[in-house]
């Protein structure tokens, strides 16, 4: 049970249309959106600094360093529903869905470039830092701005799995769940 309860409809008029314009048609919205729901002031400010658009990075780009984040970080709530929502889309099948959590940076189902961000995000769980053998595979396949905007995305995701794992959020019952072995300590 999440421990702050999530908000509950009918929403505030503004809270309704920030929930509207971030779900997908059909989906209700998330436990972590409505939660936040609870303090307007979080929640604007979680979806204006969120990421959430087009960035440098394409789509497949963007979900590696998501979900590797949640799923190093031990964030099944976060990482189920990006893999529920995205994978499809990315062309993630169940090997590459289960190396997001279980794999090697350098596990055969990646290319060069997606290594690359895959050391990049175990680095930064790891070590804070981004080692000098991960910054010249990074810059071999990316730019500045693919550069910075990876690094964006795992801190913000860091932030996220800091709400979902402090809230004890449930995990949706639509989302996937990690494969075994999975993280020891998950939600």
């Amino acid at each position: 049970m999440s421990r702050i309860a999530p908000a509950e409809p009918p929403y505030e008029p503004a809270i309704a249309e920030a929930l509207n314009r971030i779900m997908p048609p059909g989906i209700e919205p998330l436990v972590l959106f409505r939660t936040m729901a609870r303090s307007p002031r979080v929640l604007a400010k979680m979806f204006a600094g969120g990421l959430l658009d087009k960035g440098p990075l394409n789509l497949r780009q963007r979900e590696i360093v998501i979900d590797r984040t949640m799923a190093r970080l031990g964030c099944e709530y976060e990482w189920g529903v990006h893999v529920a929502l995205f994978a499809g889309k990315v062309g993630f099948g169940e090997v590459e869905t289960a190396a997001t959590v279980t794999g090697a940076p350098d596990a055969d189902c990646w290319s060069a470039p997606e290594r690359a961000l895959i050391a990049l995000v175990d680095d930064l769980v790891d070590r804070r830092t981004i080692g000098d053998a991960t910054w010249t595979l990074l810059t071999e396949h990316f730019d500045e701005t693919q550069i910075l905007e990876a690094i964006a995305l795992v801190g913000y995701y860091h932030t996220i799995s800091f709400l979902c794992r402090g809230l004890s959020l449930p995990l949706e019952a639509w989302s996937a769940r990690f494969p075994d072995p999975a993280p020891a300590d998950r939600r």
